[in-house]
């Protein structure tokens, strides 16, 4: 496998590149915001140059370990073996990932019915949240971002079940770790993170499940450094794969975050707007998707989930509570075995990813999990429907109001097919991917880009039908629903430097996901697994003169959904001034399916 694009680092990590003051805890809030944590006092005189003060208001003095309302990885209650695979300080540690193997415990041998994977760490003093990922054998296994600490320090873990990438498991495997970081007089935290895999033996009770055949790493260079790729605007990043003479299926797992103006595409407006006010707004306008395509033929794409990174918009917001995605990222999945049958010649082919839209860096990366004929070392097919665009038709409105104000409207709706076949040694299998999203964002300006309102909806389904000839015609169909609601208020009514400033912010995200399932081409849905995940927060940072005189946050998440054992889970956390205030699990019941009309399932307490 080669990777074709150059990799660059991220804007949002070159010294002396200024952020926009939204981007708060990038660059020139984040010193202040981790101060804000631990000073106490308010009553230093203002220089003559700085505005005015506000009123002395509460000062956070450090808080709580970082807690989500996430369901537990389930363990299963077989002999296990426990691996520590990394131990590792991350100081100036930017193109300096840690590297090692992991190799399968004798012990616990296998076959395994899960595998668990546990990034924990602890840090303390001042330092920005970070970017991280592990690959194991080449394949990106975790994606994750760090809490920013305070003088105290915190610590956090992030489980995560790896059991899917079994197939590079088996056998030894190089490991990479990749967390830039950078200490000096002024960022003070080093990151101690430690990396165990748990490995679950098999029983009656808990046989191995079924998984791909093989995963196919599409990283670059990532057995020796970090392997996602970082694309400036208008970029692209391609890998050459040889596959599986006897592909049956592929599936693609991506994962995409934006860096600099792009961690929070969804609050850019239009480039025209942003020029008038640069120091508050950044351009590009708020739509961004990430495009699939294979040999250069338009594949798929998946629509990114609006992140936040800890120090994000107003940093006290998300203590001790994180945004949804912040610590455990989720990939995203795109099938691609309408194209198998193109894939089977023994060549090489292309598989590129494209952040399209993007205005500033974003991030990267892909795996392929395939399954092969095990009664045929050949199989054929063709694609036969393919109706991906790359050039979504997005409209975008710019309506100025007489107080100052500037109103911009942002949609798109994207609907495309890919059919496909491959003959196998079970005979004809056809498959069918349809996608259908509808996108909208309403960004109101005011106060000369100092003030942002933000409603962002972006939802969609997609629906992979399978049939087999020799099964008389069987058809099963799995779809998969997303909902990505975010809305945003965002005030900088003071802005001198970063020792004179105001920030206050609100924020309501949530995401919900649902996967179900049906027989024939008629059958009930059935759900599978479905996510309802919503944190909301406010949060307030300013400093007068130097010394911070309001810091303060509330925050809460509902989780609520299906368990990794298909299980209900339902738990709430409260927090203020940066410590839970009440945490809170009750009985649930499990969903039912609105059908194809709606892009999520039901739960009920």
């Amino acid at each position: 496998m080669t990777a074709l694009q150059d990799r660059t680092p991220p804007a949002r990590i070159r010294p002396g590149r200024p952020p926009a003051v939204r981007r708060a805890a990038r660059a020139l809030l984040a010193l202040a915001a981790a101060a804000a944590l631990t000073l106490a006092g308010a009553g230093a005189a203002a220089r003559a140059s700085a505005p005015a003060a506000p009123a002395p208001s509460y000062v956070e003095n450090g808080y709580q370990d970082p807690v989500t309302a996430l369901p537990p990885v389930t363990r299963p209650d077989t002999p296990h073996c426990t691996v520590t695979v990394m131990r590792h300080d991350f100081a100036n540690s930017y193109g300096q990932p840690y590297t090692g193997t992991v190799t399968p415990p004798a012990q616990c041998a296998g076959p395994w019915s899960k595998v668990v994977l546990t990034w924990s760490g602890s840090v303390q003093g001042r330092q920005y949240d970070r970017l991280a990922g592990v690959w194991i054998g080449g394949a990106e296994v975790l994606r994750t971002s760090t809490p920013e600490p305070d003088d105290d320090g915190i610590t956090w873990h992030v489980d995560k079940d790896v059991t899917a990438f079994t197939p590079l498991l088996r056998t030894p495997q190089p490991l990479v770790a990749d967390l830039g970081n950078l200490v000096n007089s002024t960022y003070t935290g080093v990151y101690h993170m430690t990396l165990t895999l748990t490995y679950y033996t098999a029983d009656r009770r808990h046989p191995a499940p079924a998984l791909a055949d093989r995963v196919v790493p599409l990283s670059g260079n990532s057995t020796t450094a970090a392997g996602w790729y970082d694309l400036a605007p208008g970029q692209s990043a391609t890998a050459s794969v040889v596959l599986p003479r006897n592909l049956v299926t592929a599936r693609l797992e991506v994962y995409a975050r934006g860096g600099g103006c792009d961690e929070q595409w969804f609050d850019s407006v239009p480039s025209d707007l942003a020029a008038q006010a640069p120091d508050y707004l950044c351009g590009g306008g708020s739509y961004r998707e990430v495009q699939v395509a294979v040999d250069g033929r338009p594949a798929g794409l998946a629509q990114p989930y609006p992140v936040v990174y800890s120090g994000g918009i107003v940093p006290t917001l998300w203590r001790p509570i994180p945004a949804v995605d912040q610590f455990l990222t989720l990939p995203y999945d795109l099938d691609l075995t309408p194209f198998a049958g193109l894939l089977v010649d023994g060549k090489p082919h292309t598989v590129t990813l494209t952040p399209y839209g993007a205005a500033d860096t974003w991030t990267v990366d892909g795996t392929l999990f395939l399954t092969t004929d095990h009664h045929a070392a050949r199989t054929s097919g063709a694609l036969t429907a393919d109706t991906v665009g790359t050039s979504p038709a997005v409209s975008t409105t710019e309506q100025p109001a007489g107080d100052g104000s500037t109103a911009v409207h942002t949609a798109t709706t994207r609907d495309w097919v890919t059919q496909g076949y491959v003959d196998t040694s079970r005979g004809r299998i056809t498959t069918r991917v349809a996608q259908r999203t509808a996108y909208t964002n309403d960004d109101t300006v005011s106060d000369g880009g100092r003030h942002q309102v933000v409603r962002q909806r972006d939802t969609g389904a997609t629906t992979v039908t399978t049939s087999t000839a020799r099964d008389e015609g069987a058809v099963r169909t799995a779809r998969h629903a997303w909902s990505y609601p975010v809305d945003v208020d965002l005030s900088v009514p003071v802005y001198t430097d970063g020792d004179n400033y105001q920030l206050s912010g609100s924020v309501r995200q949530q995401r919900v996901l649902t996967d179900s399932v049906r027989a024939g081409r008629s059958g009930a849905w059935r759900p599978v697994a479905v996510t309802d995940d919503t944190v909301t927060a406010t949060g307030v940072l300013a400093r007068q003169a130097g010394t911070v005189v309001s810091s303060d946050g509330t925050g809460s998440e509902h989780w609520l959904g299906t368990t990794d054992t298909g299980g209900c889970w339902d738990r709430t956390l409260t927090a203020a001034h940066g410590w839970l205030t009440a945490d809170v699990t009750r009985p649930c019941r499990l969903p039912s399916d609105p059908g194809p009309g709606s892009n999520g399932g039901s739960l009920t307490r």
